[in-house]
């Protein structure tokens, strides 16, 4: 009879397992993330993975909660003038950098300074704000030169790019360089002379960080560290993390892929299987608006029409239980959802495609679709885009890399034949692409927006609109804003999908919620 492939699986990692047992016995926790960590400089890319290691290292102003509630983090009081044009903000007492430097005002201003640089809500909180001036060491002003109701929402911004606070030092680089000193004031200290890039990530429990009080909730809260150490182990191979979480020579998955889930959920009694983010995620496809064919807006017009959103949700995903096709760009069922403008994306039309491609003027010029393929939710992504694109008639030269290259490599305006690029696909937690002024894709402001650099004045025109109009009315201005982007194409979202993650329930408690993993709160058993 044959051995079942539980079985197997479990028989093969058994030595692994045996010779992790007495490591296990320690308060480390081992950790296979979604990917390996090469950028550590969470404000010069948006990726995940340095997004992740920021909220390791670093600490932000406010933070929000698993209500959407925006709360003070590392500040501890804070007024606004009747007018909405000032902001005061006092610093709570204990905050220190890892080399035992007080953090003060101005390494407060300089953070803000470089982040308002890359980030989408960054740069539009900076087009409204006067100054910022630190009154003391621990005090310090933003003034506006108009309301900008978003303020406090951009300072607690959960998700890439974050905030985060580091030393004046280290903020005062250029933000389009990548930093080179990992000091922060965080509850854990990035090991550096530990890090093996491909194979180990290691943080340190920082005994000197002083958590708030109350209960954590997302971001916010008491980040109490429960465990000495934290390592991020690099296992590209998704069969053999799963395997070494059934075994027990891990403790957690933060992304296990879909089709093997039935293997973990059939461990029920030792392993927990849990999507810890229930807003979701969407998938993006981006086309760079600075080089041939893509600068020509019906050339763009008609890769949307080639592609549709469930062949993308089938291939990566594969179970309708993790995925939905959805119209919104600010993802189904938020406030903000419609349906409006994007029935091009939701379906494939081929003629329409090609009548497109005709009007302007297409002469079969070569464009370079980035495929990454160590991420196991994006590596069947590209292959889609390429064949649905083929069909259409564009000339497709899909260029396999993995994820961190890809990360660097979408930064470039090189033309794609130096070393530039035409497409790529990634994801987004729905934290953050709740509105148009925190998502990064809607950004039209030319050499300030995200990757891609869309320049439309009229959609800069529209999120300046939403930020001024009232609650009630925001949902209006965003709908304009979605009917927007599809005409000028900023992007095109490829569908909503869920993925759990897994860990060792007989070892582990206190994993909380959110739309980041993080790694305070977390008990061994």
């Amino acid at each position: 009879m044959k051995p079942s492939l539980k079985s197997w699986l479990i028989a093969a990692t058994m030595p692994l397992a045996m010779m992790a047992g007495a490591a296990h016995a320690d308060n480390t926790l081992r950790v296979v993330m979604h990917s390996d960590l090469k950028i550590v400089d969470p404000i010069w890319t948006t990726a995940y993975m340095s997004r992740n290691y920021g909220y390791m290292v670093y600490d932000t102003l406010f933070a929000m909660d698993e209500k959407l509630n925006i709360k003070p983090q590392m500040v501890e009081s804070y007024t606004i003038s009747d007018d909405e044009l000032t902001y005061t903000f006092k610093l709570r007492g204990g905050l220190r950098f890892h080399d035992g430097a007080e953090v003060t005002s101005e390494d407060v201003i300089a953070s803000l300074q470089r982040w308002g640089k890359k980030d989408s809500m960054g740069q539009k909180l900076m087009e409204f704000t006067a100054g910022m001036t630190a009154n003391s060491a621990n005090s310090f002003t933003l003034k506006l030169t108009k309301p900008f109701g978003l303020t406090l929402m951009a300072l607690a911004k959960p998700s890439s790019n974050v905030p985060f606070i580091m030393p004046k030092r280290v903020a005062e680089t250029s933000a389009d360089e990548q930093i080179s000193d990992y000091i922060g004031s965080g509850p854990f200290i990035f090991n550096a002379a530990a890090w093996k890039p491909g194979d180990t990530v290691v943080f340190d429990k920082n005994k000197a960080y002083q958590p708030r009080g109350g209960a954590p909730s997302w971001a916010a809260g008491g980040k109490k560290v429960m465990v000495d150490r934290v390592e991020w182990i690099s296992m590209p191979d998704q069969q053999t993390a799963v395997n070494a979480l059934i075994a027990g020579e891990i403790d957690y998955i933060e992304s296990p892929p879909t089709d093997l889930l039935v293997l973990l959920e059939e461990e029920k009694d030792s392993i927990s299987v849990v999507n810890l983010n229930p807003l979701g995620l969407q998938y993006m496809f981006r086309l760079n608006h600075l080089h041939p064919p893509f600068d020509n807006v019906k050339v763009r017009r008609a890769a949307l029409a080639a592609i549709n959103q469930e062949d993308f949700l089938k291939a990566a995903i594969g179970n309708p239980k993790y995925y939905k096709p959805c119209a919104a760009m600010f993802m189904c069922g938020t406030p903000l959802a419609t349906d409006k403008g994007a029935d091009i994306v939701m379906k494939t039309d081929i003629p329409l495609a090609k009548k497109l491609l005709k009007e302007g003027g297409y002469d079969g010029t070569k464009i370079v679709l980035m495929h990454s393929t160590d991420v196991d939710s994006l590596s069947r992504l590209a292959p889609v885009a390429a064949q649905a694109l083929r069909k259409a008639g564009f000339n497709v030269d899909m260029q396999s890399m993995d994820w961190q290259t890809l990360v660097s490599r979408r930064s470039k305006k090189e033309i794609p034949a130096e070393g530039g690029w035409n497409v790529f696909m990634t994801a987004w937690v729905a934290a953050d692409i709740l509105n148009p002024i925190m998502a990064a894709g809607f950004g039209a402001g030319c050499d300030k927006a995200w990757f891609g650099w869309p320049c439309d004045a009229k959609m800069e025109g529209l999120r300046n609109e939403f930020i001024a109009a009232k609650p009630a009315d925001q949902p209006a201005v965003a709908e304009k804003i979605q009917v927007r982007a599809m005409e000028v194409v900023t992007h095109a979202h490829a569908g909503q999908w869920y993925r759990p993650s897994a860990w060792r329930k007989d070892r582990l408690a206190g994993v909380l919620e959110g739309p980041v993993p993080f790694f305070w709160n977390i008990t061994k058993k």
